[in-house]
């Protein structure tokens, strides 16, 4: 059998359900085709090098199996047929794996390693969040309090009476 990785980018606005139904499609697939299912890393969020269908973000995923090689094109296939894909690239890791038990043992490790990762990730997010809503409120107090000060004096109309006077002076 040999190890493959397929990396692709979805839409950034795409919900968690349909990234998980994506997902399902690919793994349905997989199942059909006979090939082995080693893992699924989702890398998040991430600014793209270029505009790609006036997308400035996407999220990234990255598919790893093992297979001979027929199920590479219908993981294709069905990422081609899916809008909300906008690229996708699928890679050969490697030739032959001989052992392929410790393949999957070595992929459970690592997938439990992305999910600690994922999970790290996401309490970090959940921090950014809570910060910019913090300052976000603390702005709105600030334009508060400025409003409520009272205004600051203007001139009254006397100086401009003389002013008026100083020009009349001068005709």
């Amino acid at each position: 059998m040999r190890e493959y990785e397929t990396t692709f980018i979805v839409q950034p606005e795409i919900s968690d359900e349909g990234r998980q139904a994506l997902c399902q499609k690919l793994d349905a697939a997989l199942e059909r085709m006979s090939a082995l299912r080693l893992g699924l890393e989702d890398h998040g969020k991430r600014k793209l090098a270029y505009e790609i269908r006036k997308f400035q973000k996407g999220h990234y995923f990255t598919l790893f199996f093992l297979d001979v090689g027929p199920s590479v094109k219908e993981i294709e296939r069905l990422l081609r047929l899916d809008e909300s894909v906008l690229r996708f690239l699928t890679v050969q890791v490697n030739d032959e794996v001989l052992d392929i038990e410790a393949r999957k043992t070595e992929a459970v490790e690592q997938e439990r390693m992305r999910q600690q990762r994922a999970a790290e990730r996401a309490a970090r997010d959940a921090e950014e969040e809570h910060a910019r809503e913090e300052a976000m409120r603390e702005s709105r107090e600030r334009v508060e309090k400025s409003r409520e000060e009272p205004a600051l004096m203007e001139p009254s109309g006397e100086e401009e009476d003389g002013d008026s006077e100083e020009l009349e002076e001068r005709e």
